[in-house]
Formats: C-alpha cells, structure tokens, sequence
C-alpha cells in the first residue's frame, strides 16, 4: 500500500518545501510582500513611476494592501486599472489569488474559479509554499460554493501536508465535511491514495447500523488504513462517536392519542411502529418491550413522566399533539429521553433530551429547493395555496432557495378555480402580441416551486401549457400526488416532477408489502404515516448517534433521515415523475 511511503513522501516534501521557500526566481519575478506604504502612497509611486512592470508591481501591491485591510471596493477599483499582461508570472499568480478572494468575498465562485485559469498558474508549484497554500485554498473554497464537492476535496487533500497546526487541523476537519457530505453513490473508492482513502472512511459512517456496528467498522477501517491522516487523527464526529456509549434499550412508551382527531392518524403511526418491531424480532435482532400509553387520557405530562419512570422506561416516542410537544419543547430538561412525532412551533432548540420527528410540508419546500438547485437551475417561480399553510411553505421554499444562492422571482398563492388562469397569467407576466391570438410570457423562470393537490395541479399545469409556459419545469411537493391507483388523475400532470416517500415509490419495499396484507391503505396517501411510524422504530435507539455525527444519515421509508441542530429529524426524499398517468422513479441529482 502506498500509505507505507507517507512518512517518507512526507519528509521529501518538507525538505523540498524549504528549498523553495525563498522568493521564486527572477524569470518568474518578485512576489509582493506587506508594504509599510499606504495604498495611497503605492499608488502615487505607480502613477510616477516611468517602468511598466514596475508600475503594475505597485498597482499589485496596493491591491493587496487594500484587501488587507478589507477595503474590497478599493482592491476592485485598483484591479480595473492594472494591466496583468505587465506583470511577471509569480505576480500573475498573486493577482489571480487575490481576484479569486474578491470574487468569493461577494459570493462569486464562479469568477473565482475563472480567475484561477489564468496560463501562470502553470507555475504555482515553483512558488513558495505559502503561496501555494493560499492559492490553493480558495480554489478548493470556490469548488465546494460552486458544488464540485469531490474537487474540492481532492485540492484540500493536496495540500494536506503543506499545513501545520491549526491550518492543518481546520482543513483536516474541512475535507471530513466536504467527502461526510457526499451521496453515498459519489462514494466510490479506487486505489490507495489518500482520497480513496477519505471516500471509504465516509463510506463507512454513512453505511446503516447499530452503534456498536458503527464503532466496529470505523476501528477496521482505521486498522485497514493505520498511516492514513484520518486513522492517525480521526475527525471530529467520529471521535465524538466514538465516546457515545450505548445502554442497551429495554423499554420503551409509545404516546399517543386513542381518541379524538387524531386518533386515525394515531393508529397509522403505531401500526408502523410495531410492524417495524416485529420485523426487527422477526429477523432475530434484539428488541425493546413496547408499553402503549394514551395520550388524550393524559391530564399532566409531569404525572405521565413519573408513571414511565416507575415502568423502567428509557425511551418516549410521542406525544404526536402539538400543543403537548410546545409544552415540552419549553421546559429546560426532561427526565426520560422523548422522540415527539410532531414539531413545535418555536425554532429554538428544547431541552437536551427532546427530539422532534414528523412529515412536515416545510421539509419537502426545502427538498425542492435542494433538487432544483443540484439540477443547475437559478430562478424560481412559486405556485402554492391560500392561507397559513401556503405561507408556510413559501416562506420555507423562499429561505432554502435564497440560501442555495437561488432567485424567487415571483410568487402566487392560488384559491378560487375560477381566478386561477388570471393569478397564473399574472405570475408569468402573459402578453398577446397579435390579432391571432399568439402570446408571450416572462422569460426569466427556470423552474416553478409547486404545493398543490391532485385537484389543483390538475388545473394548473394545463393552465400553464395554455398560457406558453408547458415547457418550465415544474417541481412539487408530494402533495401533488394521492397514491389513489387512478392513472387518468394524472394524466394532465405530464412531466410534472415531486418529491415522496420511498415507501409509496417502492411497492416491492417488504415491510410494506407486510403491513398492506393487513392494512390495504398502506398503499395510499396514508403510507406516509405508517412509514413513519416504521421510521421512528428505527431511529429509537440510533437518536445519539446521530446527535454525535450530524453528518450520518438513516436511509428510512420516509426518507433519508439526518437530525439538524435544533434536534429536529429533516428528511431527504427521492424524487419521480408524471408519465402518461404513470409514476416514475427518477434518479438521484448529480449533487
């Protein structure tokens, strides 16, 4: 294994590095260093100055004093006035750095990367070493913002042993981040380098299993990979994982309401629940005693606590009521562990031992947001409903969206059928440009962000083929879609894309088969439900791991499930498609 060779390569390199690390020779020219001048005064020189290259020299160096002293407007006005063909090829490198920094510093990878191209850069490895580390960190910071993941893990791995210290310790965790981030079918090891080696160690954490499992892998592969810099040092998830210990999980409440409202989706939640439960038994795995408390019943929840502890509870999973998950998201600790199946309004995070699990329509506001922009798309229109909930959703698509760099350019929330063909020629700006009935609509959509039912859709999208739009994409939230077996309600819905739970795209998933032998509207809408009731089985005992490593996933039947900082489950959904009335499954984004 070449990783034998490391400490060898290692110490040739630091030799290496310090023949180079005096000034790059004259052919190459002269780097700026931090000037005792001020930028005025570089560039009073560079105005008097008879010389060319020396003029651009200084222009250079008042450049890179202005950036230092964060005067960016400045750096900028500086660079439109200097010639880069008037500098030597080390200074060449040096401005294209500093461009690529202005460019990221206004949220601009692709200019970054850009300015990265310029024919000098040829000679960054003939710089010194500071240099090249300067260089190439900006260029792996303008990959990652521009979502080339593996590239700008690959340029980080390069300079891996150039690094010392805290340098070396932040850009060790940095490439963690960015490989731990990657889909697992971007997971592809070859060879024996250090990138290889990075891919199969994330390989490794996301792979599903116990905590002991989880340990076992990650202590193999470090013996698999004993002079690799993440076995030497693991990352820091990992070695936060590595220190949970696990209490074997004897017991648990499931909470939830027999009566009331709620009681129907109650059921659907437990049925999966326990249909997960005896699968797990089923397959020989150990399983936890399952109590069932009714939570309409429950009067104060300091008295059910009690109740529970008296049992050797060790683990809630409810209570599915949101005004009980607010009552507890409030209080400063719990005494036993809970996994609410309902979110509570507030955004900050509740007491340590709460963690919050549902089908919120915010998360798949977020999923669109996430698809389109892995899909290269920039510029959004958004369709969604009248009211608190249409507010909701758009307020969560609008927020992902901007934060993906993405641009909302118009939005409607739709209500009376008979205004819809009105608020969707509104939304699109629809023109007719001739007696003959010819039209013309807004050319700056990419795609529309829709939250609709089957019925609304139904008479969206033709609208939308009316009204000179049928060739925007549309991407909708499951919303879209009833599970009803009824092709013709779908027919209208052509090459409309949504996101869903893998249970409801997977007929032949097991579980599922068993639970609609005993439950035939498993099959429908309702399957969300039932596979997330199987989902919070699985999490149950898996909730510390994923506080430890915020990066591993839980492929579940409804989603890919990861837990956020505020202790609540997010979910990542596959996505299908509209075909002749059909469901399509489509395949995973390129990011």
């Amino acid at each position: 294994m070449t990783g034998c060779l490391r400490p060898l390569f290692a110490l040739f390199l630091a030799m290496l590095l310090a023949a180079c690390a005096s000034q790059p020779g004259s052919s190459l020219g002269e780097l700026p260093r931090t000037a005792n001048a001020s930028v005025d005064e570089l560039l009073q020189q560079a105005a008097a100055s008879k010389a060319p290259d020396e003029a651009a020299f200084l222009r250079l160096s008042a450049a890179s004093k202005a950036m230092e002293q964060r005067q960016d407007a400045i750096a900028t006005q500086i660079f439109g006035q200097l010639d880069l063909n008037q500098l030597k090829p080390a200074q060449q490198v040096f401005a294209s750095t500093l461009l690529a920094e202005l460019a990221m510093n206004r949220n601009d990878p692709k200019a970054a990367l850009t300015a990265l191209k310029h024919p000098s850069l040829e000679h960054l490895g003939e710089l010194p070493v500071d240099q090249q580390i300067r260089t190439q960190t900006v260029r792996a910071r303008a990959l990652e913002a521009d979502g080339q993941v593996l590239a700008a893990a690959r340029e980080r791995i390069f300079i891996a042993p150039m690094l010392q210290g805290d340098a070396s310790s932040a850009n060790h965790e940095a490439i963690w981040k960015l490989v731990a981030s990657l889909p697992a079918d971007q997971l592809q090891p070859s060879g024996t380098d250090d990138l290889a080696g990075w891919l199969s160690l994330a390989q490794v954490a996301k792979t599903p299993g116990t905590l002991e499992q989880q340990k076992a892998a990650i202590e193999a592969w470090r013996a698999q990979h004993a002079s690799h810099p993440a076995a030497v040092t693991l990352p820091l998830p990992l070695q936060q994982l590595m220190t949970v210990t696990n209490q074997p999980l004897d017991r648990v409440a499931l909470l939830l309401p027999q009566q009331g409202q709620l009681a129907g989706v109650a059921r659907a939640l437990r049925d999966g629940f326990m249909a997960a439960h005896y699968q797990a038994q089923q397959s020989g795995q150990p399983t936890p005693a399952i109590e069932l408390f009714d939570s309409s019943r429950v009067t104060s929840m300091d008295e059910f606590y009690r109740e529970a502890q008296a049992k050797g509870i060790q683990l809630v999973v409810g209570p599915l009521e949101k005004n009980l998950v607010k009552q507890l998201s409030s209080r400063p600790q719990l005494p036993i562990t809970t996994l609410a199946l309902n979110y509570s309004d507030s955004p900050q995070p509740g007491p340590a031992q709460l963690f919050q699990f549902g089908l919120a329509a915010e998360d798949e506001a977020r999923e669109v947001a996430r698809r389109a922009h892995a899909d290269g798309l920039q510029r959004a229109a958004a369709i969604v409903p009248k009211g608190e909930f249409g507010d909701r959703v758009l307020a969560a698509f609008r927020q992902a969206w901007q934060a993906e760099g993405g641009t909302l350019v118009a939005a409607v929330q739709i209500d009376q059928p008979v205004a819809l063909a009105g608020q969707i020629a509104e939304l699109l700006q629809v023109r007719q440009t001739g007696t003959g009935g010819q039209g013309s609509r807004r050319q700056d959509v990419d795609f529309i962000y829709m939250t609709a039912t089957p019925q609304q859709a139904q008479q969206v999208k033709p609208t939308l083929n009316y009204q000179y739009a049928g060739d925007i994409p549309v991407y909708a939230t499951s919303h879209v879609y009833s599970a009803s077996g009824d092709q013709a309600q779908y027919t209208d819905l052509n090459n409309v894309r949504f996101c869903e739970t893998p249970w409801l795209l997977d007929a032949n998933n097991s579980l599922r088969q068993q639970v609609a032998r005993q439950w035939p509207q498993a099959n429908t809408s309702l399957g969300r439900l039932y596979a997330m009731g199987a989902d919070a089985y699985t999490l149950a005992p898996r909730l510390g791991q994923l506080k430890a490593l915020p990066d591993n996933r839980i492929d579940g039947l409804s989603g890919s499930l990861s837990l956020n900082t505020a202790q609540r489950i997010e979910r990542q959904l596959p996505w299908a498609q509209f075909t002749g009335g059909r469901v399509e499954s489509m395949p995973s984004s390129a990011q």
